[in-house]
């Protein structure tokens, strides 16, 4: 198997190509029939009364076509699973994410493409205050964080901490919100997450740049984040020797997931790959092969491929 790739396994595998590449066959919807119990029907029917009532008094539209009464109607909220329902390779469009000679220094698995219904959804979820996007958001992440650590055993979830000036705004971190929406799923059962990351504040100082890293390039991104993170000593241990996964929420050159790789390395963490929601630059035909191209192999991990370069 290629230095780095993700376990592959026959009828389960990642799609390598973009989703309006392989077009999702369209399904009829299942709705949910009625409770048999009076008091569960009753529940249901104050739920959707509350709701109603709710709208009325904080009137809500949809923040990608503009419907009234939802934050995401039920149109643009079934685009939203359509393009987060394909997982797919994404770190062949990340250059941050790939050696000169072609080679894979952190494999990524994207839930969709950083566009249309997902990008409005994703952008008013994080800068708008549309917490209860949330959950369908966080739906996405997590059948693509089951793609990427599916056959892997004693595997960890390491979210990319928010920088203080983004989570001061905010008022909070989306990757930690979305992880703590997935709840005790079935997608975390036996996958803890930790929460060991934490940004420089001595690196961050020396690169304080209004603005954030919206529109800077390759180059840019990569003196930004350099030395930004890091794992502070008393949370080493918890890291020290085990297999973990980075989950960010969007993926443009890749600096960011790779100066966390780096982070976590030196801590003498095993760094197996990233999950992203979304990845700006959908894949091309050729990471479609390179994608397809570890299939029914085992992944080797960066820490045993020597990948990720102290700097």
């Amino acid at each position: 198997m290629t230095a780095g790739e993700f376990p592959h396994r026959p009828g389960r595998g990642l799609p390598p190509a973009d989703p309006d590449l392989l077009p999702v066959p369209q399904r009829s919807a299942k709705h949910r029939g009625e409770h048999e119990r009076r008091l569960l029907r009753a529940v249901d029917q104050m739920g959707a009364a509350a709701l109603e009532l709710l709208a009325l008094a904080l009137p809500v539209d949809c923040v990608c076509c503009g419907a009234e009464d939802l934050a995401l109607c039920v149109a643009c909220e079934r685009q939203v699973r359509i393009l987060t329902s394909r997982p797919f390779r994404a770190e062949a469009q990340a250059p941050a994410l790939m050696d000169v000679d072609g080679g894979i220094i952190l494999p990524v698995v994207a839930a969709g493409v950083y566009r249309e219904e997902l990008a409005q959804a994703l952008l008013s979820f994080k800068s708008h205050g549309q917490h209860q996007l949330g959950a369908i958001l966080a739906k996405g992440l997590g059948g693509a964080v089951a793609a990427a650590v599916d056959g892997m055993d004693a595997v960890c979830l390491v979210p990319v901490p928010s920088s203080a000036g983004a989570f001061v705004k905010r008022g909070f971190s989306p990757v930690h919100l979305l992880l703590g929406s997935l709840g005790h799923g079935s997608i975390l059962v036996g996958t803890p997450v930790l929460d060991v990351l934490r940004k420089s504040r001595r690196r961050a100082a020396l690169y304080q740049l209004p603005g954030g890293q919206k529109g800077l390039g390759r180059g840019a991104r990569a003196k930004r984040v350099r030395g930004s993170m890091c794992v502070p000593g008393w949370k080493r241990r918890s890291v020290s020797g085990r297999r973990c996964v980075i989950v960010d929420d969007v993926l443009t050159t890749g600096a960011t997931l790779s100066e966390a790789a780096r982070a976590l390395h030196l801590a003498g963490a095993l760094v197996a790959g990233a999950v992203v929601l979304a990845a700006t630059r959908p894949p091309d035909s050729g990471s479609a092969s390179t994608a397809s191209a570890g299939a029914g192999r085992k992944p080797d991990d960066l820490e045993k491929n020597k990948r990720i370069k102290d700097e």
